[in-house]
């Protein structure tokens, strides 16, 4: 124990003194700790912290907590270092590495239904500016009133189509980047909203506007479900609590009838 204090005492002033270098380590080495980034990652991050985060920043940040911890472990097998330690190095600074995704992951998944009902509702406030302006400009417009998570994504999908790519990339992208519920089939009607004649716009707008108030429509169901749900729930826990209640009580009043008869 000794050794491992004395040791991570040095490694702690080496890197204060930037004798070890880990932010260099890692800008030298970005290529392949890029190729351990997430897909999903800055969705994750976006969905979590909003679109004023920056995903480089918290990334490097992982890949320096990593690498610290990786160095700490080996400081502890300091004195009986082997192939073996060296593996459970790399094993715990990967731990390390990944625990924080994880638990953008499990966020994620706790507030799912949450993140999925913010789709509809933006497309709605869409399809009424689509009716006034062209689909572009209207994703433009929309960008200031879309949930945080999107606004990225959205400011994205917006640079490109200006940038003269016409076809249906830019609206996968942004599905690709945020996988909620229905988000590839929404952005594709949206694409075939802003392209053709104005005649065959209006046929798409509304067919367009019949999605969106489906995916509303599903939205309410699951939101009236759920709270359902959690009544019932409530329900049971009274009902339960007041048997138990009930039983005390009975058992009370029987011991002390008992009592009073002897």
């Amino acid at each position: 124990m000794e050794i491992f204090i004395f040791g991570a005492l040095i490694l702690f002033v080496l890197i204060y003194n930037k004798t070890i270098d880990t932010k260099r380590f890692a800008k030298d080495n970005e290529k392949l700790f890029k190729a351990l980034k997430e897909d999903d990652y800055e969705f994750l991050l976006y969905m979590k912290y909003g679109d004023k985060v920056d995903p480089d920043v918290l990334f490097q940040k992982r890949i320096n907590n990593g690498l610290l911890v990786g160095a700490l472990v080996m400081v502890f097998f300091m004195n009986n270092f082997s192939l073996l330690n060296v593996v459970i190095c790399i094993v715990v600074a990967y731990f390390m590495f990944k625990s924080s995704y994880m638990n953008l992951k499990n966020y994620y998944k706790r507030h799912l239904h949450e993140i999925d009902l913010m789709l509809p509702y933006y497309l709605k406030s869409l399809e009424i500016l689509v009716q006034h302006y062209t689909v572009p400009v209207a994703i433009g417009r929309s960008i200031d009133d879309a949930p945080d998570i999107f606004k990225p994504g959205l400011r994205k999908m917006v640079e490109r189509i200006n940038a003269g790519d016409a076809s249906v990339d830019p609206y996968m992208e942004f599905a690709n980047t945020y996988p909620v519920r229905d988000s590839m089939r929404m952005m594709r009607l949206l694409y075939r909203l802003g392209i053709g004649s104005q005649e065959r716009k209006q046929d798409r707008l509304m067919m367009f506007s019949r999605s969106v108030s489906s995916l509303q429509n599903k939205a309410r169901e699951t939101k009236y479900k759920e709270r359902l749900d959690h009544m019932e729930g409530q329900t049971m826990v009274m009902l339960v609590c007041t048997g138990i209640g009930v039983m005390l009580i009975l058992l009370i009043a029987m011991m002390g009838m008992f009592g009073s008869a002897m």
